[in-house]
């Protein structure tokens, strides 16, 4: 745990945002929980945002209601993304780049987890790999361009679930045919973001890119509907308790270490942010620890490779 807070005994909150009028930001997964508080948040401080929601239905109720509490004066706006399809996220991704001329950030906010059997994506991915990590590194790699033009960010929401499974890739069976387990896939799948996180670091310095800046959060423990998404029953009734006790935050307060990841200036990227208090589940937004091996050099370079293959794209750095 933390000892001490950069930003002081409350942490980081967005009153230290300014206005932000003339920046644009993407978020995923905006139509509940954190990233619809991350996207009311951000249109409240003057931004304009683009969702990427696979549920154009729902994307349609979230504009409505932002409209409702904000005003119709607000800049928001949907581009239906599936995380789970490769070719919904090139579609996706092309739209952006024809009709969103300025990417302040880019905010990986959408997840699955807990996934209770082996389910698979249409490109033939283990799903909550495919969901969490290969789509977000091709979104990434396609969006890249534009967020480097912008000399903006990338945010990925990561979970303190990366240090709860094995301690690296598993890169002989990357679909989990052998031993798949809900938690421990779910484990992999945000320690391989986390780990793209920093070795996209180290791939901008090396290429002498200092206009793009890429940082890794977590959310805590939010109130959200992402265990009611995916998990199994058992998991569902269990994470239902908890959000009626004091181990669990507000969506809202969840979102807090994305917007600071997307906002704050001169932030330090070799930092790890989100809720700093026990088990890093509630409290003051800062700097938390991050294990060693969410920064192992040789595996982020190996999973990169792997990404790149099965994505069938090369970042162009």
């Amino acid at each position: 745990m933390s000892t001490k807070n950069q930003f002081g005994e409350k942490g980081w909150t967005p009153d230290r945002i300014g206005s932000l009028k003339g920046k644009t930001y993407l978020i995923t997964g905006t139509t509940s929980g954190t990233g619809f508080e991350a996207a009311r948040i951000l249109l409240s401080k003057g931004a304009k945002v683009v969702m990427l929601n696979r549920n154009t239905k729902k994307s349609e109720a979230t504009i409505t209601t932002l409209k409702q509490e904000l005003g119709n004066d607000i800049e928001v706006t949907n581009i239906r993304m599936d995380l789970a399809e490769l070719a919904s996220v090139r579609n996706a991704a092309e739209e952006v780049l024809k009709n969103v001329p300025q990417i302040d950030a880019l905010i990986c906010n959408a997840a699955i987890a807990q996934v209770p059997k082996q389910t698979f994506t249409v490109d033939g991915f283990e799903s909550q790999l495919g969901v969490n990590h290969y789509g977000n590194f091709l979104l990434q790699a396609l969006l890249y361009p534009r967020i480097e033009a912008s000399k903006g960010r990338i945010v990925t929401v990561g979970s303190m679930g990366y240090n709860l499974g094995i301690k690296t890739i598993q890169f002989d069976d990357m679909n989990w045919d052998k031993n798949y387990g809900a938690n421990d896939v779910y484990s992999q799948s945000k320690l391989a973001q986390i780990m793209t996180v920093y070795e996209l670091q180290d791939r901008l310095k090396k290429a002498g890119k200092t206009d793009v800046k890429a940082y890794a959060c977590h959310p805590g423990a939010s109130s959200t509907s992402l265990i009611k998404t995916s998990g199994s029953l058992m998991t569902r009734f269990v994470w239902q308790l908890m959000k009626l006790s004091p181990l669990v935050q507000s969506a809202e307060k969840g979102a807090y270490p994305m917007l600071m990841c997307a906002t704050e200036p001169n932030l330090d990227q070799a930092g790890f942010y989100g809720p700093t208090g026990r088990n890093y589940w509630t409290g003051p937004v800062g700097e938390c620890k991050l294990e060693p091996h969410a920064k192992d050099k040789h595996a982020a370079e190996k999973l990169w490779q792997v990404s790149e293959k099965a994505t069938g794209l090369e970042w162009n750095l």
